[in-house]
């Protein structure tokens, strides 16, 4: 009987060892996958408005500040105090400036570098909550070929890295249901993300809590947990602890209040929306993995007694409730939602493996399916005709249409080889896409950045304030010119015009013919952009 135990014994080591060497390889190709998605040509274009100007300016700031400043503790946006959010990811960036000069590559890297390293992370959970390793690899192949998260994980913003600490500390909640000593790893990444998006890290620790209390309520009474929330609580709480110190009431009443809190009952910067606001965003984006939503979560609320759709359930349900009850709405504000998604739709997936594929089964599939495949020809052919297309947006939009239409004959057929088709599918039209210049749409929607931005640069002495007739403003413009740009209206020109005795104004053609402006002198033109000042004579 020992002899057998033995046996026995060995034969478990070597399988778990294998087991765990398969892990880690899948790890090592899903991380793989994802770098190439996060980072091809990815400073290949400018910043775009708001967060990524806003971020990357910060981090030049705090990358430039004298060494022993403190300046790393207390960023500045255009010298001013910044008190938006607590400063690690601009820490990040402003290291990877260090190392590669400031640039849009590394203004991006850090972000990329963590957007990929969620993927085999969302991996890691699965494999805590689902028997079968394909449901896992399915998941986190469905989230890497999710466009929002892949899109604004590029982009030099902190949502990337927030959802990344997130899966770190949800991988620590399920690992610590069979070793108390993964609670630490719970306090750390909640840290992590409240130094990186400051109160969104109350939500997400209020989901990691809501799925212990409905699945393992022994946990939230370890000491393990509560001590390695007070470690990971301790940085956050010297630096909101530093900043109230430096700054006082003006940080409690514009980092905390105004930038932060505020944010629940009211709009912040006139962003608003209505309650289905994020619904809308996942029924924009979340193709062609919304078609499987809703048998996914049927599948799950039938399995409600089990811990990965009492995981699922959580997770999506309170977070798309708190979010879409906020005043003030974004589209990144829905990015956390999308892993608990992919999750629920492996599952789904999964399950395909073990189920005949009968017509009434698939239907809805196939026609979805076929609806994609001819929207994206539909849409190929509109540019083409009216000449409005480009050969990379072609081929892009020959790839999805072609993924989909192989896929929904597939599903058609009963072939279970249509979810590969799709998964690859999708993840090569997403690398063209990246490779592509219509990655980042946004740039679209205003004139080059860039040519205006060297345009002031050249043509104004440094530190100086220079007013635009441009309706709202551009931080990605201030980060180029190096320079703070502020719009105004009509009034407000002429008013600063009479009162500055040398003023530089960047007026468009209307504004440069409609304004009275005395002794007026063009130093340079860009596009429908004129740079001007008072002339001395």
């Amino acid at each position: 009987m020992q002899e057998r135990s033995f046996i026995w014994g060995r034969l478990g080591k070597q399988y778990r060892a294998v087991e765990r060497r398969i892990d880690w390889l899948w790890v090592i190709i899903l991380l793989l996958a994802a770098l190439l998605l996060c980072t091809i040509n990815l400073g290949g274009f400018p910043l775009r408005d708001w967060d990524e100007g806003t971020v990357a300016q910060v981090a030049r700031e705090i990358s430039l500040s004298p060494a022993g400043s403190m300046h790393w503790l207390f960023p500045t946006l255009g010298g001013e105090p910044y008190h938006n959010k607590p400063p690690l990811m601009h820490l990040l960036i402003a290291w990877a400036y260090s190392v590669g000069d400031v640039n849009e590559w590394t203004a991006r890297l850090p972000g990329a570098i963590l957007t990929a390293t969620s993927v085999p992370l969302v991996y890691g959970i699965a494999r805590e909550i689902f028997r079968q390793r394909f449901c896992a690899i399915y998941s986190a192949l469905v989230y890497l070929t999710m466009l929002p998260v892949m899109r604004h994980g590029r982009l030099a913003m902190l949502d990337g890295a927030a959802i990344c600490f997130f899966l770190v500390m949800m991988l620590c909640v399920l690992r610590s249901r069979r070793d108390l000593r993964y609670c630490l790893g719970i306090g750390i990444g909640l840290g992590l993300i409240c130094l990186t998006k400051g109160m969104l890290g109350i939500l997400l620790a209020a989901i990691a809590f809501a799925f212990l209390l409905w699945d393992t309520p022994r946990i939230l009474s370890s000491w393990y947990l509560w001590l390695g929330i007070l470690i990971g609580a301790a940085p956050v709480a010297f630096w909101y602890g530093a900043q109230w110190w430096h700054y006082r009431h003006g940080f409690l009443n514009t980092g905390v209040v105004d930038q932060s809190l505020s944010r629940i009952w009211k709009p912040v910067d006139n962003n608003s929306g209505p309650p289905w606001y994020y619904l809308l965003e996942i029924l924009k984006y979340g193709w062609p993995w919304l078609l499987f939503l809703p048998r996914a979560f049927r599948l799950t609320w039938e399995n409600r007694n089990l811990s990965w759709a009492k995981l699922i359930l959580v997770w999506s349900c309170v977070y798309l409730v708190s979010v879409s009850l906020m005043g003030t709405k974004l589209p990144w504000y829905i990015l956390p939602i999308y892993p608990s998604l992919a999750l629920a739709v492996g599952a789904q997936i999964a399950e395909i493996e073990d189920l005949p594929l009968t017509p009434s089964y698939t239907r809805p599939w196939v026609a979805g399916l076929a609806i994609l495949a001819i929207a994206a020809c539909g849409i190929n052919i509109y540019f083409t005709a009216t000449s409005q297309a480009k050969t990379e947006l072609q081929i892009i939009l020959a790839a999805v249409a072609g993924t989909m239409a192989l896929a929904a004959i597939l599903a058609e057929r009963g072939d279970r080889q249509f979810i590969k088709v799709l998964l690859w599918g999708t993840y090569f039209s997403l690398l063209l896409l990246m490779k592509s210049p219509y990655w980042i749409w946004e740039l679209e929607e205003s004139y080059p950045v860039k040519p205006v931005a060297a345009m002031i640069q050249q043509g104004t002495p440094e530190n100086t304030k220079i007013y635009t007739s441009f309706k709202y403003h551009r931080p990605s413009l201030n980060f180029y010119s190096q320079r703070q740009v502020i719009p105004a209206d009509n009034k407000k020109l002429r008013e600063e015009w009479e009162k500055i005795d040398k003023p530089y104004f960047l007026l468009d053609k209307k504004a440069l013919e409609s304004l009275p402006l005395h002794s007026m002198k063009q130093i340079h033109e860009s596009g429908d952009w004129t740079l001007v000042t008072k002339s001395t004579f």
